[in-house]
Formats: C-alpha cells, sequence, structure tokens
C-alpha cells in the first residue's frame, strides 16, 4: 500500500510517500514560507520525481492536530482535496505520535514530545520507546510546563525532549530539575515520514477515515473563540 503522508501542524511543512515499510521520498521545507503556498506543490513535485501521480497513491495520510489552527486546516483541506476525486481512504494521525516516531529506534527511554502551545503552555505526549515501537504513557494534552516536569520528576529512565516546542520545554525541565536531553535538530521535528509510519499501523488495524470526515484535534479553544466566550460570559453577569 502507498500512502502519501502530509504534516503542517507547525511551521515547518513536509511530505511523504512509503509503500509497505519502506519510504519512497520525503520532503522536507523550514523556510518560513505559509503552508497553503507550498504543501501541495511540494506532494506533486515529489510525486513526479517518483513517475507517480495521486492515481497511484492508495491512501492519505495528515497530521490532525495538536498544533497550529490555521495549519492543521490547510493540511486536512490539502488531505481532503487530494483524497476526494480519486474517493482515497484517509488517516489521521496524532501529531505528537508522529514527531515521536523520529527516536522511536531508542531503548527503554522516554521521548517528552513538545509543541509550543503559547499560554506558559505545551502540546505534550509521552511515549516509551523500545528498539522500533512505542508505548504511549500518556494522552495528548495541552498542559503546563510545570505539569509536565512534576510528571517526570519521579520518571528514572532517559528521557529525550522531541518537538518543535523541545527547546522551551527542555529549560523548563532542566530549571525544575529534571534530567533530560534534547533530541539532535535533524530528529526533533515533526515529519511527514512519521505520519506515514503512523499510517501504516493504523491501516493494519482497518483504521481508515473518509476525507469528508477529516477533522481537526485542537485539544483547546482558539484565541477568538476564548475572547468569545470571555465577552459572551461578561455580557451574563451584567444581565
Amino acid at each position: 500500500m502507498k500512502i502519501l503522508g502530509l504534516e503542517s501542524s507547525a511551521k515547518s511543512a513536509s511530505v511523504a510517500l512509503m509503500e509497505d515499510g519502506k519510504l519512497l521520498a520525503p520532503s522536507f521545507q523550514n523556510t518560513g514560507l505559509t503552508h497553503s503556498r507550498t504543501l501541495l506543490p511540494m506532494a506533486e513535485a515529489m510525486l513526479q520525481n517518483c513517475e507517480l501521480g495521486i492515481a497511484d497513491v492508495d491512501a492519505v495520510a495528515v497530521a490532525v492536530g495538536p498544533g497550529s489552527f490555521t495549519g492543521l486546516r490547510i493540511g486536512i483541506s490539502a488531505a481532503k482535496g487530494l483524497a476526494w476525486a480519486r474517493e482515497l481512504p484517509c488517516i489521521g494521525v496524532s501529531t505528537l505520535e508522529a514527531m515521536a516516531q523520529n527516536l522511536a529506534h531508542l531503548e527503554n527511554t522516554v521521548l517528552v514530545c513538545a509543541m509550543d502551545a503559547r499560554r506558559s503552555q505545551v502540546y505534550n505526549a509521552l511515549f516509551l520507546a523500545e528498539g522500533g515501537t512505542l508505548q504511549r504513557l500518556c494522552p495528548d494534552r495541552a498542559v503546563s510546563l510545570a505539569a509536565v516536569a512534576e510528571d517526570l520528576r519521579r520518571e528514572h529512565r532517559a528521557k529525550i525532549v522531541v518537538g518543535d516546542g523541545a527547546v522551551l520545554c527542555y529549560n523548563a525541565l532542566k530549571d525544575a530539575g529534571v534530567s533530560c536531553a534534547l533530541a539532535q535538530e535533524a530528529l526533533r521535528m515533526q515529519d511527514a515520514v512519521g505520519v506515514c509510519q503512523c499510517a501504516e499501523a493504523a491501516a493494519q488495524t482497518g483504521l481508515f477515515t473518509a476525507a469528508q470526515d477529516l477533522q481537526p484535534v485542537y485539544l483547546r479553544l482558539s484565541q477568538a473563540e476564548r475572547e468569545r466566550l470571555a465577552k459572551e460570559q461578561q455580557r451574563t453577569s451584567l444581565q
């Protein structure tokens, strides 16, 4: 099965093509250009360089969150557009689980996945890497840096921080006295290769989604939604 993976949850954008565990082609870009400008052209160029088209793809996988509200919407819209015309099945993948795939080869190591969620919070999940497999230790969550430190204070296994919020999280953990390491930069960022790896595992158990049913997983309200609710609560309190 050929799986086309898309990842646009943060500042970088990436696409990848994988077939039955073999990585056929990856493309990664971290230039600050908008995903609406780069993501689909990257996918089209990658497929063309493989002398393939979307008709040769069996499923489309995409990181559905957590992450940037705009970035997730762009990635999911791109996945829907690619899949819809050919009626291809889709697979939505956790951004945090996909980034953990970068270091799944480690032994008995806790992977601290972190994305900057602002307001002194991170989108976080913890995984135990066991020589190529991942064991999830907690659900995806939006949580304070202090709470992550408290969770890890009693964890005596080696710990490595990964993700676009890794430096922020690493510094907070070190300040809190939690021993950990920072993943090297080449393995730190989430990318579409991890999306494909997660999607292959999901495909083996039949966890497909119709294109129209793909939905982002935000974990918390957007700034605009928080402001709207605050205004509504203020109006209610004045009545």
